[in-house]
């Protein structure tokens, strides 16, 4: 899996870094199959205040992107809100590719019990 953490008019650091690696860590632990994760950290400087700080994730999983994003007055704020998105998404997705279609039980012939 490949993880791509960047910042626009933002430096990433350290701990911001690990706060995202640890939230990803739940979207992760529920499907495996993610080839590549892009997170784009934003502040922008002419919105209102409350939508001020932004996080986006492009989650690239086996034939389909995911992409979330999420705008807070706090970025941990956003962040938080974004991996309870995005967790839902991938378990949607999971949900629609798991094969759900069970093999039925073969029936058991009464005469050579």
């Amino acid at each position: 899996m490949n993880l791509t953490i960047s910042g626009h008019h933002l430096e990433v650091t350290p701990a911001l870094r690990e706060y995202v690696v640890t939230k990803l860590d739940r979207v992760t632990r529920h499907f495996e199959q993610v080839v590549d994760i892009n997170v784009l950290l934003t502040v922008e400087k002419l919105k209102e205040k409350e939508r001020r700080q932004r996080a986006e994730v492009t989650l690239h999983v086996k034939g389909r992107d995911i992409f979330v994003e999420q705008s807070h007055e706090d970025l941990y704020a956003a962040i938080d809100q974004l991996m309870d998105k995005l967790d839902r998404q991938v378990c949607r997705h999971k949900d629609r590719v798991q094969d759900h279609h069970h093999a039925t039980a073969k029936r058991i012939d009464a005469s050579t019990v």
